[in-house]
């Protein structure tokens, strides 16, 4: 299980450091193993930076990050079950060495004592359950792989550890509709295998795809999150309700989102929390509405 518990991170900002900018305000939310949950939000909401953290290459400036009751803590023993997929897959790659270098990184660091024809073994295995086929992807230098291909063979890597959770960051931004798809139901299949995955995407409607649970990200705070049918079935925050609004929709015109006249975080009740569980895992947070008498999140 990995829980956060009010991680914020600040940032220093100004010519000399002086000032301060919070990129991710009290943020609270918990994956189990064989969940997916979806962390959204629009550009510089926060969500990049979580998954930093959440993987020990940002530290918390407060709050707690915890892996199966343990405190975060990056070194070998935390990557073996926790690593992270990218964006921009050509960015993990040297372009001067072969696409399967990856697999000769792990096996150095991690598994220094197999056999050569046993690790030959275990990266073919990895590559077909990642649906690629090693004869065409193994001995490739990236240039000669497609972004998906790329995509996959990373998360193949990830496979050769004992890998527990994985931070997937925008992975299918850069990929055409049809791969999008591919890599989606590549991690449905390792979510059904045990795996935890944290999902950071822009996008509503690939977000909605797997996720059990989704937490709706802005301006570094978290607004909405639960159970991902209730938090998109019945949105309670006005800027998951402009969100929604936002996707298209085929032979349908665009709409705006219909205004909130109650703030659902005071209507039940004032609460010193930074949400409320207006039902059963489904939370929001203030409306920031002229009479809440608080700032909106």
């Amino acid at each position: 299980m990995l829980t956060l518990d009010r991680v914020t991170k600040t940032f220093r900002a100004g010519a000399f450091g002086g000032g301060s900018t919070t990129a991710v305000d009290r943020v609270s939310f918990s994956a189990a193993p064989g969940e997916l949950v979806s962390l959204i939000g629009e550009s510089g909401s926060g969500k990049s930076t979580i998954g930093r953290m959440v993987l020990g290459l940002t530290r918390a400036s407060s709050g707690s990050l915890t892996l199966d009751g343990e405190q975060v803590r990056p070194g070998k023993d935390f990557y073996r079950r926790v690593q992270g997929v990218f964006q921009d897959p050509f960015s993990c790659y040297n372009p001067v060495f072969k696409a399967d270098r990856v697999f000769a990184l792990v096996r150095r660091a991690y598994h220094p004592g197999v056999p050569d024809q046993e690790w030959a073994g275990r990266v073919e295995k990895a590559v077909r359950d990642v649906r690629l086929d090693p004869g065409q992807v193994l001995g490739r230098y990236p240039h000669q792989l497609s972004g998906g291909q790329l995509q996959r063979l990373l998360i193949a890597r990830a496979l050769l550890l004992d890998l527990r959770f994985l931070v997937a960051d925008e992975i299918t931004s850069m990929l055409d509709a049809s791969t999008r798809i591919d890599v989606l139901n590549l991690l449905a299949g390792l979510k059904e295998r045990g795996l935890g995955v944290l999902y950071i995407t822009h996008d509503l409607s690939l977000g909605t795809y797997l996720a059990e649970r989704t937490v709706v990200l802005r301006g570094g705070r978290v607004v909405e999150r639960g159970d991902t049918q209730k938090v998109f079935g019945n949105p309670l925050h006005p800027y998951t309700r402009t969100l929604l609004a936002a996707v298209p929709r085929l032979n349908q015109p665009w709409t705006s989102a219909e205004p909130v006249e109650a703030c659902a975080y005071h209507e039940g009740g004032a609460r010193d929390t930074d949400l409320y569980e207006t039902e059963p895992d489904h939370f929001v947070a203030c409306a920031g509405l002229p009479d809440c008498g608080r700032t909106s999140a």
